[in-house]
């Protein structure tokens, strides 16, 4: 399940700081829940980078972290919930507590920033600055996210579910294919680097892979997904109530189709 919200309300996502920092009570079950992403992109990433310090930017507990370290490199992250970050320290990872927008580099500099499912909670304006200001030359900023979208009749039913539920989130998860919402956030990255001025032109990278999801899978994935720790209980339990009656009906499981789609480029030297 996609955590990105929709951007069609009136206020973008990093506007949303009740949502953006309420991940955290569900951490653990975010830890354990939520999927990984594909080794080839960890692969591009982290391929000819000019040294081994990689920022890792909204670390969380460390999912996209543990699959950079394991290929070499050294990851200092940066989280805004505390609850998210202890969980990354059990992992072994030094981070520090703050918005990156706020956060105080004193004076480090790193060979790839990186952010895994959490830039759209980030200013595209302040956010694209302080990355330019952190990298070292030659440096790679690499944002990326998992985009899912079970099969067509599927989604319907959960995108009915949720609007019989009547929940507060400002969207409908699964009203619409997930990776046509994901335009509208991964424009409004693209022209914060654009205003930036500090970087290469963003390349698009997309990989495509999918994964048969139990019913016990996919209820605890649920409570993760952005805004759902914030309902009412008897909301969440009628939600999951449901998507558990729903997923019965077919078999116990479905297919969830995902796109992992990054926005990669290099800081330049501004003049």
């Amino acid at each position: 399940m996609s955590s990105t919200p929709s951007t069609s309300g009136s206020s973008a996502p990093h506007e949303r700081r009740d949502i953006a920092e309420s991940f955290g009570a569900e951490a653990q079950r975010y830890d354990r829940a939520r999927p990984t992403y594909p080794s080839a992109l960890i692969d591009a990433i982290v391929s000819d980078l000019p040294g081994r310090s990689i920022l890792d930017v909204g670390i969380g507990t460390g999912i996209s972290s543990r699959q950079v370290r394991d290929a070499g490199f050294d990851v200092l992250g940066v989280e805004a919930d505390p609850r998210m970050a202890e969980i990354a320290r059990r992992r072994g990872f030094t981070v520090e507590v703050a918005r990156f927008e706020d956060w105080d580099p004193a004076g480090r500099r790193f060979d790839a920033v990186i952010a895994g499912q959490t830039w759209h909670w980030i200013d595209p304006d302040r956010g694209a600055t302080k990355a330019a200001d952190v990298l070292h030359p030659g440096g790679r900023l690499a944002l990326f996210w998992n985009v899912g979208d079970p099969e067509p009749d599927v989604a319907a039913a959960f995108a009915e579910l949720y609007r019989t539920v009547g929940t507060d989130l400002p969207f409908v998860p699964f009203a619409t294919p997930a990776l046509a919402g994901q335009s509208r956030i991964l424009t409004a990255a693209t022209d914060g680097l654009h205003r930036s001025g500090a970087f290469t032109e963003p390349e698009r990278w997309e990989y495509v892979w999918e994964t048969t999801m139990s019913r016990d899978a996919w209820l605890d994935q649920v409570p993760t997904a952005g805004g759902h720790s914030r309902l009412p209980a008897a909301q969440l339990e009628a939600l999951l109530a449901g998507m558990g009656a729903i997923v019965d009906s077919c078999g116990g499981s479905f297919v969830m189709h995902y796109t992992t789609v990054a926005l990669v480029a290099a800081g330049v030297e501004v003049a």
